[in-house]
Parts: C-alpha cells; sequence; structure tokens
C-alpha cells in the first residue's frame, strides 16, 4: 500500500468547492456529519424576519429536527447568534418537535467554544468541524464532532402525507427494508389482505379503495423497518414488549404509536405477537 500525502484545502478560499457545494454533500448523504441515519428535510428555509436556514435534517427513531447552519472558515459571533435565533425560531414555531441547533465550520475557535459555555447547556447545539482533504483528482470531507448536545425533552413531529411512490424508498431507505414491510404486510393475512401499501413522503401507510388507513404504518431504514402500531398506551401491551427480543422504541404519545424497529428474523420470530397487537389496532383503529 502506497503513503499518499493529502492536501488540505480552504473551502472558504476555493472557487469550486465554496459553501453551496458543501451544503449540497451534507443534503444529498447527511449521514457524513456522524450524527447518526438521519433524512433531509428542507433547505435555504426563509425564516420569519428575514434570512435562510441553511438545512433541516430529521431523525425518525429520535423524533429530532436538526437546524443546520454551513460556516466556512472560523466560526464568528455574528453565526452563533444567527444559528441560535434560527433554532429558537424553528423550536417557538413547532414545539411538538425535539429540536437541536448544528453549526458545521472548517475552523471551530476556542471563542466560540467560551461563548457557547456560558449558555450552560440551556441550548441543545452541536459543533462539527469540517475539513476538506484533496487526494490527487479526488476530493474528501472529514467531520469531526468538537461540541456535543445537551438533550431536552421535547414532543413529536406533524408528519405530513406527501405521496410519493415505492421508487422513492428504495432509493431513500433500500430495497430490502421495504420488502420487509412487504413481508409484514403478508404475513398478516385476512387482518390486512383488502389493504395496500400507500407511500408517502415521511411514511408508508395503508390504504383501502383509495382512502388511507393508518392502524400501522412503515419507516424503512437502510437495514430495519420500524413498525408504528395504532393503540393507546396501556400495561398489558407495555408488558408483552417488555421481554421480546427485538428492539422497541420510545412510545409515540401524540400519534399513539408502539414504534417497533425489525429486521428479517425478528419479523418471522416474532409474527404471532405482531399479528395480536396489529388485530388490536385494527379493532381500535378501523374506518
Amino acid at each position: 500500500m502506497k503513503y499518499i500525502k493529502p492536501e488540505i484545502i480552504s473551502l472558504k478560499n476555493s472557487q469550486e468547492f465554496n459553501e453551496k457545494w458543501l451544503q449540497a454533500r451534507i443534503e444529498e448523504d447527511p449521514g457524513i456529519l456522524g450524527l447518526g441515519e438521519l433524512d433531509f428535510r428542507d433547505t435555504e428555509k426563509m425564516m420569519v424576519g428575514g434570512g435562510r436556514l441553511d438545512t433541516i435534517l430529521y431523525d425518525p427513531e429520535d423524533k429530532k429536527r436538526y437546524e443546520v447552519e454551513i460556516q466556512l472558515g472560523k466560526t464568528d459571533e455574528s453565526h452563533i447568534i444567527r444559528t441560535i435565533e434560527y433554532w429558537d425560531l424553528e423550536r417557538k414555531k413547532n414545539p411538538q418537535y425535539n429540536h437541536c441547533a448544528v453549526i458545521v465550520a472548517e475552523d471551530i475557535t476556542s471563542r466560540f467554544l467560551n461563548v457557547i459555555s456560558l449558555f450552560n447547556g440551556f441550548i441543545p447545539l452541536i459543533a462539527i468541524q469540517v475539513k476538506a482533504v484533496r487526494f490527487g483528482e479526488n476530493i474528501s470531507l472529514f467531520f469531526t464532532k468538537v461540541l456535543d448536545e445537551v438533550t431536552f425533552e421535547l414532543l413529536d413531529e406533524d408528519i405530513i402525507a406527501e405521496p410519493t411512490d415505492r421508487n422513492y424508498w428504495d432509493k431513500k431507505a433500500s430495497k430490502n427494508s421495504v420488502k420487509l414491510a412487504d413481508k409484514i404486510l403478508d404475513n398478516l393475512g385476512e387482518l390486512t389482505k383488502e389493504y395496500k401499501l400507500k407511500f408517502n413522503k415521511y411514511y408508508i401507510g395503508l390504504e383501502k379503495d383509495n382512502m388511507a388507513n393508518n392502524f400501522i404504518s412503515f419507516i424503512p431504514r437502510k437495514n430495519v423497518v420500524i413498525l408504528n402500531i395504532k393503540l393507546e398506551k396501556v400495561e398489558d401491551i407495555d408488558e408483552l414488549l417488555e421481554n421480546v427480543d427485538f428492539d422497541t422504541l420510545s412510545y409515540d404519545k401524540q400519534w399513539k404509536y408502539y414504534r417497533l424497529r425489525l429486521n428479517a428474523n425478528d419479523i418471522s420470530n416474532n409474527m404471532d405477537l405482531i399479528k395480536k397487537l396489529v388485530e388490536r389496532a385494527k379493532a381500535e383503529y378501523h374506518n
């Protein structure tokens, strides 16, 4: 293996690789930030009072929104204020979200860290330092989390049912994880034989005779599918799910969903339990 000395380049001083280029790389693959498997939600959002929020990312498993601001070069006071202001506007406008401010810059200065320390953890903010490195004719980006957040407990988000199609989810998640939704629907047999998948931008629901009826819904990820089952939170269901051998996510209080994180083996090994829960949800939420 041959050693190649990399060349660190300044995005701020580059005519080719500018802030818009960096923003586009983050939006096409949010995972490069190192914050988990996030979805791209919005770009260049106009804010009340002026200005544009660079990027909004979303984590459907933790029900969290990330308000991302990008700055080339060193962090400065005006950009810190803008990042916090946009985060504050978004959380006040949508208090049902769990929000976190994110600043991405080429140089996170010690002065920035000193200023942020004055807030004493009252603002959930993540600072990420980005370095652009050239290898011959290629360029790569390295992201390092310099400051982590303090978690706030807020509520859920309002999911808008914007129609899409299967191809959208095959690309957004993976073909295999979308097939997991098919597998669950097929294995539910009589319970869902009159229903088909309804593909929306942020989730996959059910429809019958062109009418949505989401007593269950799905959020495919890269290797698993999150199954939402619409049921009131009650003790006997909590007990059923207490010792299962698959992952359960926190209960969705706003939309009243139990959330199961399932892979192919989880579905095969626990179909009787899944059927029991879905049958109950259908009885309670049938249109």
